[in-house]
């Protein structure tokens, strides 16, 4: 298992190493489905085309789920999120790969912990998908 960083390991402007996710319409639907969000738009083609998109797209909490995830793979296990802010643009559509990336904006030490904010981008070829923040504690 690979070790948690520590807050005197991380600077401002440190990257995080990219992340590419394949998305297939399985991978979308699975996603809807784990987090109860039925809506049509998130497994069936012909009402999500009917709605205007290219196709069936992810939910804003597989998003949520996966940025937390490309940010505690890079700062390990003892990291814990403390708050998710991301905005959604282009959608995720399968044969679409989100190619995320990360750049720490802030560290604040903190009595017992580490406070780290971390800037995200996920993007496919139609765009950017979800730009914005994740806020960290890891330990000192």
């Amino acid at each position: 298992m690979k070790a948690s960083l520590r807050g005197a390991d991380i600077r401002v402007g440190d990257e995080l190493p990219p992340f590419e996710l394949p998305l297939t319409s399985t991978r979308i639907v699975a996603g809807a489905i784990a987090s109860r969000d039925f809506m049509p738009a998130h497994h069936d083609p012909v009402f999500a085309k009917g709605q205007g998109a290219p196709d069936i797209f992810m939910n804003i909490l597989t998003t949520n789920g996966y940025v937390s995830r490309f940010v505690t793979d890079w700062a390990g296990p003892e990291a814990m999120v403390r708050k998710i802010a991301i905005r959604l643009g282009a959608p995720a559509i399968p044969g679409q790969a989100l190619r995320f990336s990360g750049e720490v904006a802030a560290v604040t030490p903190d009595a017992d912990d580490c406070r780290v904010e971390v800037r995200v981008r996920l993007a496919n070829d139609l765009g950017d998908h979800a730009t914005g923040s994740v806020h960290l504690t890891v330990p000192r």
